[in-house]
């Protein structure tokens, strides 16, 4: 069994996705532990990223996912192919830092908390900024999360308050803690997890499949960490941002559109229960 199995999931993304593994790859030359690293491919081959990685980076695996199923489920898919004692689903848009030996110390932090069952690293923006990647549960920050999604916070100052609780933006990042969720851009999760309560919930199709994960998690005693001195670069684009207003979003932006259906899917699958926030 690996150490820790690393999962990039590709959707047309091909450049992206060479230089992150390319990365990855630098950063585990000499890694004391065993390290696999698979390509998801949502595309169908569609970018030719296959022939890329057979030629440049034999080692990393590639699967097919047989068409866009989506982000949880190709992620799935990826690490079903390998067990290991770590799940890192990482996204495309990320880079680790040279001779950080972040791979490593990822590791390393779970073998010396065996009782956490996930860790979020720190995240910067590419020009060093910090990025917000833990959150909380919440309910009425995320009920407005559809609004911060559309830049609503940067108009409204109540839609402001709400997004910024939602983000902790209230706590100092540069001190490690347990927090209620961790975005899954960067997210590496205990073997025991999964074999608990299993993976990302398929049923959302992209967005907030990471909150759901991490609610399970906490309802088994599995508890969610945020890293602050393990960091890792991420461009974190937005896709369902870049259409301004709800109605224009909505109608004009297909991912606008899908982050609205996982917002409802998880509101209605988590009805009724008791939203605690750390």
């Amino acid at each position: 069994m690996k150490d820790i199995h690393i999962v990039f999931l590709n959707y047309f993304m091909k450049d992206d996705i060479l230089q992150a593994v390319e990365s990855v790859l630098c950063d585990i030359v000499d890694c004391p532990y065993s390290v696999v690293i698979t390509v998801a491919d949502n595309s169908n081959n569609g970018d030719g990223i296959e022939q890329d990685l057979t030629s440049r980076f034999p080692s990393v695996r590639y699967i097919n996912s047989g068409g866009n199923v989506g982000f949880g489920k190709g992620n799935v898919i990826g690490f079903q192919t390998e067990e290991a004692r770590y799940y890192f689903a990482l996204n495309r848009d990320t880079v680790i830092p040279k001779d950080s030996k972040t791979i490593e110390r990822l590791v390393r932090f779970m073998d010396e908390h065996p009782q956490i069952g996930c860790i979020g690293p720190k995240l910067l923006n590419m020009d060093g900024s910090l990025q917000y990647n833990c959150y909380r549960f919440d309910l009425p920050s995320l009920l407005i999360k559809p609004l911060k999604q559309i830049n609503f916070d940067k108009k409204y100052a109540w839609v402001k308050r709400y997004a910024d609780r939602l983000e902790m933006k209230d706590f100092d990042h540069n001190s490690t803690r347990p927090v209620d969720w961790v975005l899954g851009a960067a997210m590496v999760v205990r073997r025991e997890v999964v074999e608990k309560i299993g993976w990302f919930d398929e049923r959302y199709f992209m967005y907030l499949e990471d909150c759901d994960w991490c609610r399970q998690m906490w309802e088994c005693h599995f508890p969610v960490y945020y890293v602050h001195d393990i960091v890792i670069y991420h461009r974190h684009e937005r896709g369902s941002s870049k259409v301004p207003g709800i109605w224009k979003a909505l109608f004009k932006n297909k991912l606008a559109r899908i982050h609205a259906k996982s917002w409802l899917q998880y509101l209605w699958k988590w009805k009724g229960t008791r939203y605690f926030t750390i």
